[in-house]
């Protein structure tokens, strides 16, 4: 089945726009191509957009600055283009609210794998009914994952789409350790390509939000050795 979600795809090398669109509009993707920040967020207000490819080094404005404006209205799934050896950059981006990244140079296979892995969640996400008992209530932690809505204390949280998937995936089952590994495939249905500790830096941004103390977590715990649980 081919797909008609639309992607918005930040690049400012031309080479890199014609290698990623061909392979997507194979897939049956709509390809909408920015060759820098200012442009990027014009076209992402003027469109609906289902997922954006962003990479990091643009002219005019940059793709960590770009990934934070998105955020800061919607959540949208966000995959960063990173050069090899751009660590901070990597944890800066999934610090900005990404959901995904991937380091050049890449293979087609493993890019086209991270985009449907992302467009899947998000559509089963989007597709999912409200069903019965499904809010999950914890302390003054409220989850309604039919409606995607987190609250602490009765005031909204705002959370990236990862972020929700990881909290509601470790509150689903509360007290059950989960692996990295686990976790990598609960939100995008396998682990290849992806490294473990990328559930470090979507836990502790989830932790300071959820947590009074992010250092002493009542929510989400550390099993030490083995992965994370949530509190019983």
């Amino acid at each position: 089945m081919r797909d008609s979600s639309t992607i918005l795809l930040v690049d400012d090398e031309d080479s890199v726009q014609k290698l990623l669109t061909y392979p997507l509009e194979r897939d049956g993707f709509r390809v909408v191509q920015a060759r820098d920040g200012e442009q990027a967020l014009r076209l992402f207000e003027d469109q609906r957009i289902d997922l954006v490819v962003l990479d990091l080094m643009l002219p005019k404005v940059d793709g960590l600055e770009v990934c934070k404006r998105l955020r800061a209205g919607s959540d949208v799934p966000i995959i960063m283009l990173t050069a090899r050896g751009e660590e901070l950059d990597k944890v800066l981006g999934l610090e900005l609210g990404a959901d995904d990244y991937i380091t050049k140079p890449f293979s087609i296979r493993e890019f086209r794998s991270r985009v449907r892995a992302l467009l899947r969640r998000a559509s089963l996400a989007r597709d999912s009914g409200p069903r019965e008992g499904e809010v999950i209530e914890a302390g003054q932690l409220r989850i309604d994952p039919a409606r995607r809505t987190v609250e602490l204390a009765g005031e909204p949280v705002q959370l990236t789409y990862v972020e929700f998937e990881l909290l509601r995936a470790l509150a689903a089952e509360p007290a059950r350790v989960f692996t990295r590994e686990m976790l990598l495939r609960a939100l995008w249905g396998d682990s290849a390509y992806r490294e473990p500790r990328t559930i470090d830096v979507h836990i502790r941004h989830l932790r300071e939000k959820l947590e009074r103390d992010a250092s002493e977590p009542e929510y989400i715990l550390t099993v030490r050795g083995v992965g994370y649980r949530f509190r019983d």
